[in-house]
């Protein structure tokens, strides 16, 4: 049987201290802040993010350089058989097709599964390799599993502010300046691909109301043939104290749903700001 590595990146909220826990290995996301260049839980801790988030210090993402990636993989070839490399979603980085580019040299030994996940529906993706290595499949049968099932999850997101839609381009300042006079909190999706608008409603209230409805239709149509395969999550950028309320309702909505919950990443934090919401789900493989 072959020995299997699971690679993944810090956008799947796995810290540095968990991959090691779990036995994977995680490349860390680098950003550029003010022109110095950070590396997400190595040198850039989620509390100094939001610090500079704060101050208006100029924040860009970028991906892991091509000689990190080889770096890694080097190293866990002397070791391993295979590599399984799980990035986040090519349709909200070039990560994963930078890395596809650099497997080819790999001969088949690196498996990079387009997964179309971010956040906790990457990390679920995670453990459903590490379950799959565990049975005995090989990297590119994890692959074909992960990406068959990949677009069997589903996000809905909920910002605090239009501040940082706004300065990212995806809504126009008038149309910022309106939405805050009119406290409208948009309500933002995750299918796979990119990030889109779903919804605006008045106010947290109606917005929570808005994702849990939206959860419930997906679970009982999109993923209706599947429903008892899948569990829930929560994401936020917002403070833990807030996060257990939101994680209170939406087992109060969804009993009985096995859930995760971690910090949103960094990635997707930079484009919608402090005090969001998210809520997810994932088939589990």
């Amino acid at each position: 049987m072959s020995k299997v590595a699971i690679v993944t990146d810090s956008n799947s909220g796995i810290t540095q201290a968990k991959g090691k826990e779990l036995g994977i290995y995680v490349q860390p996301m680098p950003f550029f802040i003010d022109g110095k260049i950070y590396y997400e839980d190595i040198t850039l801790t989620q509390e100094q993010f939001y610090e500079k988030l704060g101050a208006d210090s100029d924040i860009s993402t970028s991906q892991p350089s091509p000689g990190s990636v080889m770096e890694l993989w080097e190293k866990l070839l002397k070791e391993y058989d295979q590599i399984v490399c799980i990035p986040m979603s090519s349709g909200l980085s070039s990560t994963c097709f930078t890395a596809m580019s650099i497997a080819e040299e790999y001969k088949g030994r690196v498996q990079v599964v387009n997964n179309q996940r971010i956040s906790v529906t990457l990390e679920q993706s995670v453990y459903d390799a590490m379950h799959l290595r565990d049975q005995g499949m090989d990297a590119c049968e994890i692959k074909e599993v992960l990406e068959r099932e990949k677009m069997l999850s589903s996000i809905y997101i909920t910002v605090d502010t239009l501040k940082y839609l706004k300065k990212g381009g995806r809504i126009t300042p008038a149309a910022a300046a309106i939405g805050t006079v009119l406290n409208l909190k948009p309500v933002l999706q995750i299918q796979g691909e990119k990030l889109d608008a779903y919804a605006k409603v008045r106010g947290w209230k109606a917005a929570k109301k808005t994702m849990l409805n939206a959860m419930e239709k997906d679970l009982n149509e999109r993923f209706a043939d599947v429903k008892d395969q899948m569990l829930l999550g929560l994401a936020y950028t917002c403070t833990k104290e807030e996060a257990k309320e939101w994680k209170h309702e939406i087992k109060e909505r969804f009993p009985g749903y096995e859930m995760l919950e971690a910090p949103l990443s960094l990635s997707v934090a930079c484009h919608i700001g402090p005090g969001a919401m998210a809520i997810t789900c994932m088939k589990r493989a």
